[in-house]
């Protein structure tokens, strides 16, 4: 299941998941934010937060995720997850160099220092 992060500035996106994520959360909840925050801005930022109680993505989520990531692949701005899931902070930061934004992981202990970095101004 996906949760929006509300309280976010313009052309800043937030999702929390929980539990098992499936392509449906993508389809209902961040293809239709992502796209509608795209026809607003040419840059998303993006903050991810994995809850403790998250326990996976069904292929389909994540399939519909690299969809998402190519098909605006230039317009990524900054990422920040937060997670203390190993193999999704492994995968990330081993796939990261492929995403021309600036990518970084925080512990679910650093939200406010996650969320402080995605909304803070470029310099």
């Amino acid at each position: 299941m996906i949760a929006q992060i509300e309280g976010l500035p313009a052309g800043t996106l937030g999702f929390r998941a929980h539990s098992q994520v499936t392509a449906a959360d993508y389809e209902n909840i961040i293809v239709p934010d992502v796209e509608a925050a795209f026809a607003l801005n040419r840059k998303l930022r993006v903050l991810y937060v994995t809850a403790e109680d998250f326990t996976g993505f069904d292929p389909g989520a994540m399939w519909d995720d690299v969809k998402m990531g190519m098909r605006h692949f230039s317009g990524w701005d900054r990422v920040a997850l937060v997670s203390d899931v190993p193999w999704l902070r492994t995968a990330t930061a081993a796939m990261s160099f492929m995403i021309p934004a600036e990518i970084r992981l925080f512990r679910l202990n650093e939200l406010d220092e996650a969320t402080q970095w995605i909304t803070e101004p470029s310099t």
